[in-house]
């Protein structure tokens, strides 16, 4: 048996859940970057001993857009899979359906599923301090809880949502740089959508942009942000929707 944990996490969050529950497995693991696989062999295959965990975050209540086409290049030949969808405390509308049926289409059985809070990716006021020790310790119970289901025949699980998905729609936040930026070109090689001209790393394509920040993450001269004024904007408009504390919710298949 072989764990493969595929992953989206662009400022950590993600990661950061999919560690926690991975660290209840003591198989061997591979982690795979899903924005490097268009850069691997096209044909990832994967057989039914195989078990994948994939962590995505929820962009809009939907997978982001980008990631659709890379899942549907797998070839899951009945693989198990786990699926993961983190919020940053508001919710993940389709994003665990759309997560599932993409999955499914690639030939994987899904066993199991959560969706998980972490901190707001671009407000993180928001889900401040999450994953904390009682999400810590619920996310280690809900991966013993996959690993004795992974043993029981094949159930599929029910997950929320609605079809078709929610409309997609983009903040208007896109990263720029600053002066301290020294052109090293990292934020242009870790950028999942290429939004950032090989000519100009100091710049973003707003039209390409899908605002996950992993740029401002990546960049080691801490050179880039997003306008204030419009985030503080956002901020204000999500703070009803995101206050409080939001729960995780597990998705395990009917006894």
């Amino acid at each position: 048996m072989k764990l493969y944990a595929l992953y989206f996490s662009p400022t950590g969050g993600t990661k950061k859940v999919l560690d926690i529950i991975c660290s209840a497995w003591d198989c061997q693991k591979e982690y795979i970057i899903i924005s490097d696989i268009p850069q691997m062999d096209l044909s990832i295959a994967f057989n039914e001993n195989d078990i994948c965990i994939v962590s995505v975050p929820s962009f809009s209540g939907r997978v982001p857009q980008f990631i659709i086409p890379i899942l549907q290049r797998l070839h899951g030949n009945k693989a198990k899979a786990i699926l993961i969808s983190t919020y940053g405390n508001r919710a993940f509308d389709d994003t665990l359906l759309e997560l599932k049926d993409t999955m499914e289409r690639s030939g994987f059985l899904c066993y199991c599923a959560i969706a998980a809070v972490t901190r707001h990716s671009i407000m993180p006021k928001y889900g401040a301090g999450r994953p904390d020790s009682d999400d810590i310790e619920e996310l280690k119970q809900f991966s013993v809880q996959c690993r004795n289901i992974l043993n029981e025949p094949f159930s599929s699980i029910n997950v929320p949502g609605s079809k078709p998905y929610r409309k997609y729609v983009s903040l208007p936040i896109t990263p720029k740089a600053d002066r301290r930026c020294i052109d090293c070109g990292l934020c242009y090689q870790k950028c999942p959508v290429h939004a950032i001209p090989g000519n100009n790393y100091r710049k973003s394509d707003t039209n390409s942009c899908i605002s996950c920040l992993q740029c401002m993450t990546v960049c080691p001269q801490k050179a880039r942000h997003v306008n204030s004024l419009i985030l503080k904007i956002a901020e204000l408009k999500m703070k009803k929707l995101c206050s409080g504390r939001k729960p995780n919710i597990l998705f395990l298949p009917p006894e």
